[in-house]
């Protein structure tokens, strides 16, 4: 049994740069885990020979539609007014920043986070359940 908080780690892991940047996998049979960063010098994988079928790769967060899209639906749910102008935002650089200062002028940045986390979640179980990874927590 995998414990689900070290699948949540290395799914942050995996997200806190971009695609690609950071990679993680697990062995289906054991929990074990592997990590590589192509911005350092973390490479637990080596040269190693994982064979896909116990091994399976960590999702980035945009993999499982945590990107845009998320940020899309909280503003139709929270501020449908305001959709449009968010819209506006993620077509220039520096959009996440510019959605967080308007959360915060809006009083909404914790209900943000708190979505945030809750659809992280959610997804990260499915995907667990999916690819039939057994966790605990």
């Amino acid at each position: 049994m995998i414990k689900f908080s070290d699948i949540q780690d290395a799914f942050f892991f995996v997200s806190s740069a971009g695609y690609g940047l950071h990679t993680a996998v697990i062995s289906k049979d054991t929990g074990q885990m592997y990590w590589r960063s192509e911005e350092g010098d973390l490479d637990e994988m080596g040269e190693k020979d994982l064979p896909s079928d116990t091994w399976i790769e960590i999702p980035h967060r945009n993999e499982l539609g945590l990107g845009q899209e998320l940020v899309f639906e909280f503003v139709v749910e929270n501020l449908p007014d305001e959709l449009q102008q968010v819209q506006q935002m993620f077509r220039r650089r520096g959009a996440y920043a510019a959605f967080k200062d308007l959360l915060g002028f809006k009083g909404l940045l914790q209900r943000w986070y708190d979505f945030e986390h809750e659809r992280e979640e959610r997804a990260l179980r499915q995907w667990c359940d999916e690819n039939e990874l057994e966790i605990s927590g």
